[in-house]
């Protein structure tokens, strides 16, 4: 199961991430650790920066340097305009994509809810 769940997480990540960034800006380790917190304990921090530079590219947050007390200035992502139609666009395609599946749950095994 550990595999396909990644395989899952892969595809929905930028969504989550963006969902989380939605709630209030954040730095990529405090985006690990609360979606850690979450129950996503697998989740390598490397693949969220990975994922963090892709969402900075595509301009859907804006970053801020802001000074850290261990170390360089951490780069604080919020969610701008543009990347709140991604998310609204994801949680579209989400509930779609969940209706389907619900539906071929209850037709292709039925009782076991």
């Amino acid at each position: 199961m550990a595999n396909q769940l990644t395989e899952m997480l892969k595809g929905t990540l930028e969504g989550i991430v963006l969902t989380v960034l939605a709630q209030r800006p954040a730095y990529g380790y405090e985006i690990t650790a609360q979606l850690r917190d979450q129950g996503f304990s697998d989740l390598v921090e490397g693949t969220v920066y990975a994922l963090l530079v892709r969402i900075e590219q595509r301009g859907f947050v804006d970053v801020e340097k802001v000074p850290s007390e261990k170390g360089p200035p951490r780069k604080v992502y919020s969610l701008n305009a543009t990347g709140r139609d991604q998310l609204d666009e994801f949680w579209r395609t989400w509930s779609f994509l969940e209706e389907r599946i619900d539906q071929l749950h209850r037709t292709y095994a039925p009782g076991e809810d």
